[in-house]
């Protein structure tokens, strides 16, 4: 039986999600949580939408595992995991998958949030954690103007950090800067990111937003798709994983079989 998990967490004092050994992450949490409440010999495999950094939060995270079909039902899971994991990892849902869920290839989109207060008295104590202070004067209309060249599909490689085998081109659905009461909020969604993709475009149109950089200089450095020593990843504490959208339920195993397919020949040297 697969079980889908929407969760979220503070990522302040996790490794980010993947388990590593002597490292306490997110993963690993749910893991042993699971393994702890069913009484299994070695912990399940969780599958994530979405593997977040060190110091990255989430809201709408979504993982999903496969377990006997004689587990118990999945709201008395659900009581059961919130009385075993800690304070700053909470699973809000517990259902069975439909068929043909996975929680990464399945999945549409991702939206991200990052928030920047700019206020000079700095950042309220209460959201210190959430929310980055940026010790400069930001003109929202400057961070909107910059994010325009960056959005549709385009091979990101200046803003991302590169790993062996894995493309870099991604399709930038939404890029957007909207001031609120206390904070600034980017909300950027695509179809997936790679390696600290959200924090380098943010870092780069920060720059741009206190009039430091020209509007058009993101554009010049997407098209040159090599990384620029101007380019400065934000601070992940900003960061939360808002949301992952899924197709109808009639749609999700031919999303997932599409997902694998684009990623094995993005992979390919040959592709």
């Amino acid at each position: 039986m697969r079980l889908r998990l929407d969760l979220g967490y503070d990522g302040t004092d996790f490794s980010g999600w993947a388990k590593q050994p002597a490292r306490r992450t997110v993963q690993g949490e749910i893991e042993a949580a699971l393994a702890r409440i069913l009484r299994l010999p070695e912990p399940p495999s969780l599958t994530v939408a979405g593997r977040t950094d060190a110091g990255v939060h989430a809201r709408g995270q979504v993982a999903h595992v496969d377990l006997a079909d004689d587990v118990e039902e999945p709201a008395q899971l659900l009581r059961r995991l919130a009385g075993v994991l800690p304070p700053d990892v909470r699973v809000n849902r517990v259902s069975v998958a439909p068929e043909g869920f996975d929680a990464r290839f399945s999945a549409l989109s991702r939206r991200y949030g990052y928030r920047v207060s700019d206020n000079p008295g700095g950042v309220d104590p209460l959201r210190r954690k959430d929310v980055l202070w940026y010790n400069r004067p930001l003109d929202v209309g400057l961070l909107n103007a910059g994010s325009a060249a960056l959005l549709g599909e385009h091979d990101f490689a200046a803003f991302c950090k590169k790993r062996e085998g894995a493309t870099t081109i991604r399709a930038l659905q939404r890029l957007s800067w909207e001031r609120g009461e206390t904070f600034v909020t980017a909300t950027v969604v695509a179809d997936a990111f790679c390696h600290s993709m959200v924090r380098a475009l943010v870092g780069s149109l920060l720059a741009v937003g206190e009039g430091r950089m020209p509007v058009e200089w993101p554009g010049e450095v997407l098209r040159r798709a090599v990384r620029d020593s101007g380019v400065h990843v934000a601070p992940a504490l900003g960061l939360t994983l808002e949301e992952v959208r899924y197709p109808a339920d009639a749609e999700l195993a031919g999303r997932a079989a599409m997902t694998r397919r684009v990623r094995t020949l993005d992979a390919s040297p040959h592709a």
